[in-house]
């Protein structure tokens, strides 16, 4: 089986069982043996005058076992089989609109339950948002993940296979545990981090071009690439772009981390700010409609090969 073939059952299963609870209750998701592999690396060597070397060398290692893993499983009895339902656990289509979504049904019992929705999905402060800042925090991740969680580790599965898809989960996961620019994890986690912007580089804007053929609003493909460089960062700017452009709102903007005012640049600026529940509603159809044309493009790709 090609893994374009492969990849079309992964997509769908996720599609449909997406992240149940019963199973991790029971054995760790394969993202949290990773996050604790990582944690375990940062704790004995994020030390010392050599921190980049350090974990960058770490982060390779990691990459590595990983890759392993992964064709080890390809070989075990029946490894085609498990190859796709071990892509399935580390798509998360499903699991990023159930939180989507939860965070639209909060916002509509009040401001509170809003903000206590999206924290669980973004890392600014939530605690003085209002609702048009929880609608926007919802929407920004909501495109940011399907990028991360979806069109990336479904490309590096078409490139390499389920030892891709482990290596680049492996990678994106360590970005989001030590990738930040601040005293602890600066030097340490900056091998992680650009590697990881190096492997996003691809799928984020294929994700932007997935989001416009989804919306068929291909003609504001100029204001996305318009919008897309005012990010901070070099990927998330194109899906978050793409997904302003579909439902025509403005995102970005200023916010607060750790107590501090950020003035960052607005996405798509002429778009509505004045958002709500219904724009998160909006955003959860978008991820569907584009998870229907990527998964129409892989089938594509599994008859042509």
């Amino acid at each position: 089986m090609s893994y374009a073939s492969a990849l079309v059952l992964a997509l769908i299963l996720d599609a449909f069982i997406g992240e149940p609870d019963w199973a991790w209750k029971r054995v760790p998701h394969p993202a949290v043996l990773m996050g604790r592999a990582i944690e375990m690396l940062e704790r004995g060597l994020n030390e010392g005058d050599n921190r980049f070397f350090n974990g960058a060398l770490g982060i390779f290692v990691l990459a590595a076992i990983a890759v392993i893993v992964g064709q080890f499983v390809q070989h075990l009895p029946f490894g085609g089989l498990l190859e796709i339902i071990v892509a399935a656990i580390l798509l998360a289509q499903k699991s990023l609109a159930q939180h989507v979504q939860a965070v639209a049904d909060a916002l509509r019992q009040s401001t509170e339950e809003g903000r206590k929705a999206v924290a669980m999905i973004v890392g600014r402060d939530t605690q003085g948002m209002t609702d048009d800042a929880i609608a926007r925090g919802a929407i920004e991740s909501a495109a940011e993940n399907f990028s991360d969680g979806v069109v990336a580790p479904a490309f590096w599965f078409l490139i390499a296979g389920l030892p891709g898809l482990m290596a680049y989960k492996l990678v994106n996961t360590a970005d989001s545990m030590i990738g930040y620019r601040n005293e602890r994890y600066e030097e340490f986690g900056k091998f992680a981090a650009r590697l990881d912007d190096v492997l996003n580089w691809v799928p984020a804007r294929l994700t932007a071009v997935i989001l416009a053929l989804a919306s068929r609003k291909w003609s504001a493909w100029h204001v996305i690439r318009r919008d897309a460089p005012l990010h901070r960062s070099p990927n998330a700017g194109w899906p978050e772009a793409a997904m302003a452009r579909t439902l025509n709102v403005a995102l970005s903007g200023p916010r607060a981390y750790h107590g501090e005012m950020r003035d960052f640049p607005w996405v798509n600026d002429e778009g509505a700010r004045d958002i709500g529940a219904k724009e998160v509603d909006q955003a959860v159809d978008a991820l569907w409609s584009a998870w229907l044309v990527f998964i129409g493009i892989v089938f594509l790709l599994s008859v042509a090969t």
